[in-house]
């Protein structure tokens, strides 16, 4: 009975270390920088959540902060949309069949959760991430990749 009892808490403490973390989360701060400059997301993950997390202090409409997935090549033409669609719509363009998620627009001490299908990724592909608030993807960028 002990023995069976033994396996059994073993079991329910050894399964987290095999599962995939099909979740990640990105800070942003008043500095305009991301704390990650590349996530790989595990290729047993459906989908992957991203939740962006402002640290800083100021408002959105000074220093807000967005998270937003495309291919690299897209970048420029989905940030330069984004400007156009300005503030109201996160800086993103509606319905940009070039973005393959976004969160909305966050000021200091606010976070916002975006879920990526998994499905739209393609192994072997490096996409970017950016904020497109105007100027500060210059900075805040970096690489998204499906896991081998």
């Amino acid at each position: 009975m002990r023995k069976t009892f033994a396996l059994a808490l073993l079991g329910l403490f050894a399964a987290p270390l095999w599962a995939a973390d099909c979740s990640t989360t990105i800070e942003g701060n008043d500095a305009m920088q991301f704390n990650q400059k590349s996530i790989e997301v595990p290729k047993t993950c459906k989908q992957f959540t991203v939740t962006l997390k402002h640290t800083g202090k100021l408002p959105k409409a000074s220093m807000g902060h967005n998270w937003v997935l495309g291919h690299s090549a897209d970048e420029a033409g989905i940030i330069a949309d984004g400007m156009k669609a300005g503030a109201d719509q996160n800086y993103v363009k509606a319905d940009d069949t070039r973005v393959i998620a976004h969160t909305k627009l966050v000021g200091g001490g606010e976070s916002d959760t975006v879920t990526v299908p998994v499905a739209k990724l393609k192994a072997g592909e490096t996409y970017a991430y950016f904020c497109t608030f105007p100027g500060h993807a210059a900075l805040m960028k970096g690489t998204l990749a499906l896991g081998k």
